[in-house]
């Protein structure tokens, strides 16, 4: 009988590990595509969303960011929490993951997305040229409150 229970307990940890869940519990019932928020990003610009994709990137020095793709159009956006608030598993690229949290609009000039794309090539150890930032950048970015990996 022990031998039995010790299977299920097992069997019931394998299932728990295939799932890791992140930050706060997720509220939105049905996620939008990435595609659908690039299309339409005034409708959901300041509110809450839930985005379903595949895990491309994931920031290696704090996990504080993680891009997500969409699978059928190819359109990317990315995640990002406070540096501590939640913790993206650095090996979850390849991964699906659900992220919600609120859409934002981010506008940079050409020198400030200059600078974050060499921070960001820093943090993932690439190399970095300026001159492939062409001019100023408008991204959306969800300001992540809680997100659900998916193995």
């Amino acid at each position: 009988m022990k031998k039995i229970i010790g299977i299920v307990c097992l069997g019931a940890g394998l299932v728990a590990a295939a799932e890791v869940k992140l930050g706060k519990p997720l509220t939105v019932k049905d996620p939008v595509s990435v595609e659908k928020i690039y299309a339409e990003p005034d409708k959901f610009l300041g509110k809450t969303v839930a985005v379903k994709g595949k895990i491309t990137e994931v920031c290696q020095m704090m996990g504080c960011w993680m891009n997500l793709v969409d699978s059928s159009s190819g359109k990317m956006i990315r995640i990002k929490v406070n540096d501590g608030e939640i913790e993206f598993p650095k090996n979850g690229a390849g991964k699906i993951a659900i992220a919600e949290g609120t859409l934002m609009k981010i506008e940079l000039s050409k020198q400030r997305a200059i600078a974050e794309a060499k921070h960001e090539a820093d943090e993932m150890g690439r190399k970095f040229d300026p001159k492939a930032v062409t001019g100023p950048v408008t991204r959306y970015q969800i300001r992540g409150s809680g997100a659900v990996v998916l193995d």
